[in-house]
């Protein structure tokens, strides 16, 4: 959690620890909402969405009380080494970010509602930190899975900054980036089971919620 990892500079892939090959851990169902923790096969009509916004213990609760949310699920993404343990992401030698990982429907809630949701929740301006949580694992991040979602999320991203910016707030920080398999895409890898729903297990655990206390306009 916070204090493991202080490195505030992003690695290199020759820097990189090598990770392994395949996940070492089993994951089950979803505690609270009853559905798959690992949807690499997402339910017809449903999207993905894949977010990084600070500790991702605090971050999967608020999404996964969202209704139109399916599943949700914490991991690693925006780095270089496949199938990282918690212990060499906060040592900051992997490049990941602590990400969420969610299963929607659309027709329930939008892509665009949860980015709005994104950023009330967590401080964007912050760079390589989210409050008292230091460490390039703790970054502001949206992977997007679909040209429809990186239209969204650039566009969300100017009406957020613009106000942001006229409110004297700072520069948002937040990395734009495509999730695998699209091309240059980050992939993102599942977290150990006891990360999974930590705060449904641990309902009086640490919750990150840094933000600019500033609702989405409109």
């Amino acid at each position: 959690m916070f204090g493991l990892g202080r490195k505030t500079e992003m690695v290199t892939a020759e820097q990189a620890l090598p990770g392994r090959d395949a996940r070492p851990w089993q994951l089950g169902e979803h505690l609270v909402l009853k559905t798959p923790v690992v949807t690499d096969e997402v339910p017809a009509g449903h999207e993905v969405a894949i977010f990084g916004l600070g500790c991702f213990w605090g971050a999967e609760e608020i999404y996964w009380q969202l209704p139109g949310v399916w599943s949700t699920s914490v991991g690693y993404a925006g780095g270089e080494s496949p199938h990282p343990t918690y212990e060499e992401v906060c040592s900051g030698r992997t490049g990941h970010t602590e990400a969420i990982r969610i299963v929607f429907d659309p027709t329930v809630v939008s892509y665009a509602d949860l980015v709005k949701r994104f950023f009330e929740v967590h401080d964007p301006t912050q760079g390589m930190r989210q409050g008292n949580d230091v460490g390039t694992q703790y970054r502001s991040a949206i992977y997007w899975t679909t040209p429809e979602q990186e239209q969204a999320a650039r566009e969300l991203t100017k009406i957020y900054g613009d106000e942001l910016a006229r409110r004297r707030l700072g520069d948002i920080t937040t990395e734009i980036r495509p999730a695998a398999p699209l091309p240059g895409g980050t992939q993102y890898f599942y977290a150990e089971d006891a990360h999974q729903q930590y705060l449904a297990k641990n309902p009086f655990g640490y919750r990150c919620h840094a933000n600019t206390g500033v609702k989405f306009p409109g």
